[in-house]
Formats: structure tokens, C-alpha cells, sequence
């Protein structure tokens, strides 16, 4: 089973809301090492801040004895920073003793004199820590100044940060497809409108025109477009209509005239045989091409207006027997049976024009009649379902291909060279489709090459439709 295509608001609001959530990621990305940066920074900071005021303690402490600056020292260290501070040598031994636990235990990287200061990241205990060094000499003695920070806090923050981006991704997802599902179905619904005109539109309403919106955008364009090419089609096909009535009557005097002569030729006892049968066949044209006119008048007058004619109750039962009548007629000179099957046996009313109803049926029947070759069968049966009455020929001819059978109804379309070989141009059926439409019954065909084919007429019954 083929899949439904989707509407073009469903793809805008599908696209639109990859295109937010991508945007929402990389704006959340971005916000992400844009904070991240930031406490990295006033990390930084807060080291280079500690190790400033410990230099500015260490030369006011500079004429006091060592165990003083020391004092000092372990004072300002516990005060600051859990007394994460050490003050080493260039040697990498310690220049006074750790001030605290906390700075005793603490895996302090090798450190070596520099004439810069360092801001390093490093992992102690499985903890991450930001590291800042600084050389400073005391008295004649260059020492390494080093303090150290922890970085949890910041990454319980940025985690924070994150799973809050990612928390609130789905919530503003749905809203947002919402909105624009929303903004896009009001923003296509004059297409759905133009849609619904432009389906409506037929050969027979072709000075209909689609809905054009004062928006002065691409829809009015387009619409606007599109009426001026339903004008001139409109044009195109009037002229069309009109030129093959016109033709058609004009053709109707000379074709009769010629019938005429013919026949008043071959009433003269002087014509002899070589000639009677030329006459004969002029007739024979002449009124083949006379049917042909007639039939393509039929269709130039229904395709240039509504058909004009009263509707009125009608018995079915009565014109099917009717048809049947005339049909056996014929049938028995090609050895074929034609048999009625009125299963209701009693009146079927439809509303309907009789002379044209006569004539759809009599399409049917005849084209059974002609496709079922001698000793062949055709059988007309007329039953009731629900509220329709359905009436179905069914003939053993020659069948349909399954190709051909989606166009049997199309104008001048015959189908395989043998079923071109029966008088007739291919507008039967078209004719008898065009009937159909008028009373708003429904015609289809079953076929099997071969074996014959089954022609299906519907009319509704319901008070309603009467």
C-alpha cells in the first residue's frame, strides 16, 4: 500500500522544528562554553587575587623573624581557599611547612622557576582543581608561589546548566511545532480553497474562477496566474465547441444530399450493377457519416451547456423490456439471444428524461449485441439493492483488455484491431457516460478478454432523488 503523502504544514512544521531544535542545541552549546569560560575566568581571578594579597603579606612580614611570617602565612592560608597554598623552592622542596591538612595532602605538581605565572588544570583524588604559580622572591630567595582551587562547584553548575537545556528541549518542541502547525495551516489555508475551486472546475464550467486573496504575496500571484490561464483555455475551448457544431451542421446539408442522390440513383431500373453497388455504398457512408455527426453534435451541445431537458419519474422495468425488444430485433439476424431478467417484478421509478435514458440503454445493448459473435449470449438483468435499482448487460463476446478497460468511455478510443473491425467510431460509450453523469447515475464495466463483459448502471431509487 502506498504511503500518504504529507501535507506541505506537516513538512514545514517537521523541518521548522529541526531547524529550532538544532538551533536550540547550538545556542545551548554555545551559552555552555560561554559560561564555562566565564567561572574558568573568575576562577582565575580569585587564584590571581589569593596570590596578590599573600605577596602583599609576605613584604609587610618581611623584616619579622621566620616563625612570624610563618604564623602569618598558615593564618592566611587556613583563612583562604581550605589552605590550599604552598610556598615552594626552585628546587621543589617546600620553604616553610604546609598550613594545613588539606595542603599537606594535596598532590602538588613539580613547580619550577619561571619568569611567568602558570594557571593550570590538574586532578587530585579524582577531583578536578584549577593550579596557579607565581614566582616571588623573598628577601635573597627565589620561591614559586602556588594555590589551588576546586572546580566542582563550577561543574555542578555547567551540568546543571546542561541537563536543564536538555530537560526543556521537548516542552519547547512541541509548543513551537504547535505554533508553527498552527501559523502554517493559517498561512496554506487559501491554498486549500483554491484547491477545492480548481477540482470543481470542468470542460462544462470553465468561466469559473479560483478565489484570489488581497495578500500581495506569492498566492495572489499565482492565482492570478492561474485565472488568466483558465481565461484563455476558456477561450480556446469556446472557439473549439463552437467550430465543431458549426462544422458538424454544415456538413449535415451535403451528407443528405448525397444520401439522397444516391438512393433516387438506385431506384432507376437503367443503373447497371457496377454502379448500383457504388450507389449502395455512397448510401451506406453517407449515412454512417450522418450518425457520426449526430453524435458529435450530441456531445458539442453537452459539452457547451447543462442538459436542457425535464426530469421526471420514470419505470425503468418499462424501457430495459423496451430496449430488449428492439435489441432481439437485431440480435437474431447475427444469431445471437438477447434474454430480460426483471428480478423486482414490478415498476422501478427513477427520475429521469425517457428519450435519453432509451438511447443510453440502447447503447449498451447494441455494443453487446455487435462484440458477441454468432450463438453467443446477451442477458439484461434488472435487480434492486438498498435504495438503487442496478441494471447490468452481460454479453459472452469478445471482452475487454484489462488495459483498455480504464478508457472505453474516452471519445474516439476503440481498443485491439479486432474489436475495430464492428461499424462504429468509439463515441457510444462516451455518449452513454455523458447520459449517465446527467442523472447522476454511475457506469462502470467488468472485463475479461475472451470471455465477455458486464456493463453496470446505478440509479438511486430514494425518495429523495425523485
Amino acid at each position: 500500500m502506498p504511503r500518504r503523502p504529507l501535507s506541505i504544514s506537516l513538512r514545514l512544521t517537521i523541518w521548522f522544528g529541526i531547524i529550532l531544535l538544532a538551533g536550540w542545541f547550538l545556542f545551548g552549546a554555545a551559552m555552555w562554553f560561554t559560561l564555562k569560560h566565564t567561572l574558568t575566568g573568575e576562577r582565575r581571578q580569585t587564584l590571581d587575587r589569593r596570590l596578590d594579597r599573600l605577596q602583599e603579606l609576605l613584604h609587610r612580614d618581611a623584616m619579622q623573624s621566620p616563625e612570624d611570617r610563618y604564623s602569618d602565612f598558615h593564618d592566611f592560608a587556613s583563612a583562604t581557599g581550605n589552605g590550599l597554598m604552598e610556598v615552594f623552592k626552585t628546587n621543589g622542596e617546600l620553604y616553610w611547612p604546609s598550613p594545613s591538612s588539606a595542603a599537606k595532602s594535596f598532590p602538588w605538581p613539580h613547580v619550577e622557576q619561571t619568569s611567568d605565572e602558570k594557571f593550570v588544570h590538574v586532578t587530585a583524588n579524582g577531583q578536578p582543581y584549577w593550579l596557579m604559580s607565581r614566582p616571588y622572591r623573598i628577601g635573597a630567595t627565589d620561591v614559586v608561589l602556588v594555590a589551588a582551587a576546586p572546580e566542582s562547584g563550577n561543574r555542578l553548575l555547567l551540568d546543571r546548566f546542561w541537563n536543564g537545556l536538555v530537560t526543556s528541549a521537548p516542552l519547547l518542541l512541541i509548543v513551537a511545532m504547535a505554533g508553527g502547525y498552527w501559523i502554517s495551516r493559517r498561512a496554506l489555508s487559501p491554498v486549500d480553497r483554491i484547491t477545492a475551486t480548481a477540482r470543481s472546475i470542468g470542460i462544462r464550467n470553465l468561466s469559473e474562477r479560483l478565489p484570489v486573496t488581497s495578500s500581495s504575496d506569492e498566492l495572489q500571484r499565482l492565482t492570478e496566474t492561474c485565472n488568466d490561464m483558465l481565461e484563455r483555455l476558456e477561450h480556446a475551448v469556446r472557439r473549439l465547441k463552437q467550430f465543431t457544431a458549426d462544422a458538424s451542421h454544415e456538413l449535415r446539408g451535403p451528407l443528405s444530399l448525397t444520401r439522397l442522390i444516391a438512393e433516387v440513383a438506385l431506384r432507376s431500373p437503367e443503373v447497371d450493377a457496377t454502379s448500383r453497388a457504388s450507389f449502395l455504398e455512397i448510401a451506406e457512408e453517407s449515412t454512417r457519416a450522418a450518425n457520426l455527426l449526430e453524435e458529435l453534435l450530441e456531445l458539442a451541445r453537452a459539452d457547451a451547456e447543462p442538459l436542457d431537458i425535464s426530469l421526471e419519474p420514470v419505470d425503468l422495468n418499462l424501457l430495459v423490456e423496451e430496449v430488449c425488444t428492439m435489441g432481439r430485433k437485431l440480435a437474431a439476424e447475427r444469431g445471437v439471444a438477447v434474454q430480460f431478467v426483471d428480478t423486482p417484478r414490478e415498476p422501478t421509478v427513477v427520475l429521469g428524461h425517457a428519450p435519453s435514458l432509451r438511447r443510453m440503454l440502447w447503447i449498451l445493448v447494441d455494443n453487446a449485441i455487435k462484440y458477441t459473435p454468432t450463438a453467443g449470449d446477451v442477458r439484461v438483468t434488472m435487480h434492486r439493492k438498498q435504495q438503487n435499482a442496478i441494471v447490468q448487460v452481460v454479453d459472452t463476446g469478445i471482452g475487454i483488455a484489462a488495459a483498455d478497460l480504464p478508457r472505453v468511455f474516452d471519445r474516439f478510443y476503440r481498443a485491439d484491431p479486432s474489436r475495430a473491425e464492428v461499424e462504429g467510431v468509439g463515441l457510444g460509450l462516451s455518449i452513454a457516460k455523458w447520459i449517465a453523469d446527467r442523472h447522476r447515475a454511475e457506469i462502470h464495466v467488468e472485463s475479461l478478454e475472451g470471455k465477455g463483459s458486464t456493463f453496470t448502471l446505478c440509479f438511486s431509487t430514494a425518495p429523495a432523488a425523485l
